[in-house]
């Protein structure tokens, strides 16, 4: 899971898996291309038990959706390549249903979080006596609770990632 944080890219990688015998091409639908670019290529050839990691970047976002709700929705889609098929012979009418090719499909969607606001060490309207020492405690406080919330968004999205892989491995068995 990543935060969006207006006016910054965004970027996340997601593992493609083949772990048949056989050769698999796949493709990423992107939602939105003007928001959402995959690398390295949309349509990819994976060799027999291999593996290969593509990024997705969104574009930086000026503005929050007033409900906060995100339609994105990206499509993974796989096909076993007929013996011989290189990259080159990968094409997107594979990808249709009606192809011959037996097109499975795994959906991610893309959700807004609204980053959690790490709370106040010290109340509100009581900075008025506060000694050198005690805003010193405050910054110590501030940087903590940043790498801690660091520290629990990475291991949601390690979390997340394994729950999706999950999901695919149970589609495909």
């Amino acid at each position: 899971m990543k935060t969006v944080e207006l006016g910054k890219l965004i970027s996340f990688t997601k593992k493609l898996l083949n772990k048949s015998d056989r050769y698999v091409a796949f493709k990423v639908n992107t939602p939105n291309p003007k928001t959402f670019c995959v690398t390295p290529n949309p349509l990819l050839v994976l060799p027999p038990r291999s593996t290969c990691d593509i990024k997705v970047t969104m574009q930086a976002q000026e503005e929050a959706p007033p409900d906060m709700q995100c339609k994105d929705t990206f499509v993974i889609q796989r096909v076993f390549a007929r013996p011989g098929k290189i990259m080159k012979d990968v094409t997107p009418e594979m990808f249709e249903k009606d192809s011959g090719y037996e097109v499975k499909e795994v959906k991610v969607t893309i959700v807004y979080v609204v980053p959690p606001k790490p709370p106040s060490p010290v109340q509100e309207g009581s900075d008025e006596n506060l000694s050198p020492q005690a805003s010193v405690f405050s910054d110590k406080a501030r940087e903590l609770i940043s790498k801690l919330t660091k520290e629990r968004n990475s291991v949601i999205e390690q979390n997340q990632k394994l729950q999706e892989e999950l999901n695919l491995l149970r589609r495909e068995a």
